[in-house]
């Protein structure tokens, strides 16, 4: 059924009319929040739109048309103030890098549908199933920051936020009656202390997949081109990803073309970008094809733990383990315990709770609900 209900909203542009809304939200105990950004289409991506929802106000907030934010903060520092979102985590980062904003007492609907075993979790999934509406989602990669607004796209905004905090109230009481509540507040608390890359000195391959297995030349021409194309992606005002895709960059690392006959030969570019930019990724290439070899770079490696005799037949026995207890809870067993963390507490080996509680990686609520059945299992290895 698609979502045709009526409602009413507010636009907030102006420092006075959100100081006056910040002070009608620190009264309220639960409030819906989205957030719409423009990383499709901007080289720096920031914040367009807030959305909140709380009883029948529906508010949309312009962060481009208000410099200063900072009336929002102890809204959102509130402890007692119930913060839902659905897949918070690059809304915690956007508004920490963009405002300073810190979230406490979050609840995040994507986190709490994962816990109660349903497995399409995309916000438009969940309120088919639970409440049988059908959002139009064809704003979704629209450019957010251009203003003004569609009156259709600010309407689209709204309806991300209608519902979460009915949501919530479902999904908080589903939880309760399952013995899961505490395990979504401990995920939701460390899932608001996220924060946003921040822009430092390492090298640009490091976030690029597939760097890894370049040797050590193809990798100085990599990063030289990464620098080639962040440069033109910032002064054109684009996402990097709009002036080359790394399919593109990676085939150039490695055919390392040093001219632009060789540039074309290799099909990397369509014929306008050979236009545009060949010489430029020509000098690119042989600059650093040139680099002395005491100057390359290599990518870092973690050497792998050394296992203990018995640690893989104590990972295979803790996944055994998890994956019959995360079926009869009708659950992802990665949410029980990821590969990684088997791995770890297989190779520490614990022998009561007291030593499980030292393995770091370990949460609050995977010891309490799982530990003792966890130290069985190694127990009996043990014997």
């Amino acid at each position: 059924m698609k979502d045709n209900r009526k409602f009413t909203y507010q636009i907030i542009d102006t420092e006075p009319e959100l100081e006056d809304f910040a002070k009608i939200l620190e009264g309220e105990k639960i409030v819906a929040v989205d957030l719409e950004a423009d990383s499709m289409y901007h080289f720096k991506e920031k914040v367009c739109l807030i959305q909140i929802s709380v009883r029948e106000i529906n508010v949309i907030i312009d962060p481009l048309q208000i410099e200063d934010l900072s009336s929002l903060r102890p809204f959102f520092q509130r402890n007692d103030i119930k913060k839902v979102f659905h897949g918070a985590d690059y809304d915690v980062r956007s508004l920490h890098r963009d405002f300073n904003i810190e979230i406490n007492n979050l609840f995040d609907t994507q986190i709490a549908c994962r816990f109660l075993g349903i497995r399409e979790t995309g916000l438009e999934a969940v309120l088919h199933k639970i409440f049988n509406i059908s959002l139009d989602k064809k704003y979704q990669k629209k450019d957010w920051s251009q203003r003004p607004l569609p009156e259709d796209m600010i309407e689209y905004a709204t309806r991300d936020v209608l519902y979460l905090v009915q949501l919530a109230e479902i999904l908080d009481k589903e939880l309760e009656k399952k013995g899961r509540l505490s395990w979504v507040h401990e995920e939701c608390e460390d899932l608001s202390k996220v924060r946003a890359a921040s822009s430092d000195t390492d090298p640009l391959y490091l976030r690029f997949k597939g760097a890894g297995r370049l040797y050590p030349r193809s990798l100085a021409v990599l990063e030289r081109l990464l620098h080639v194309r962040k440069e033109i992606a910032e002064k054109k005002d684009r996402p990097v990803f709009k002036i080359f895709g790394n399919d593109t960059l990676m085939k150039i690392a490695r055919s390392m073309p040093v001219s632009l006959k060789q540039l074309e030969k290799i099909r990397a570019l369509s014929r306008k970008q050979n236009v545009m930019y060949g010489n430029l990724l020509v000098e690119a290439v042989t600059e650093a094809s040139k680099a002395p070899e005491k100057d390359l770079p290599f990518y870092p490696r973690k050497k792998a733990p050394v296992l203990p005799p018995k640690a893989p037949e104590r990972v295979k026995a803790l996944k055994r383990w998890r994956d019959a207890r995360a079926q009869k809870l009708e659950i992802d067993p990665a949410l029980i315990s990821n590969k990684s963390l088997l791995n770890t507490i297989s190779i520490k080996n614990p022998c009561n709770i007291e030593e499980l509680e030292s393995v770091r990686e370990m949460k609050n609520w995977q010891i309490q609900a799982f530990g003792k059945d966890i130290i069985t299992v190694l127990r009996k290895l043990n014997k």
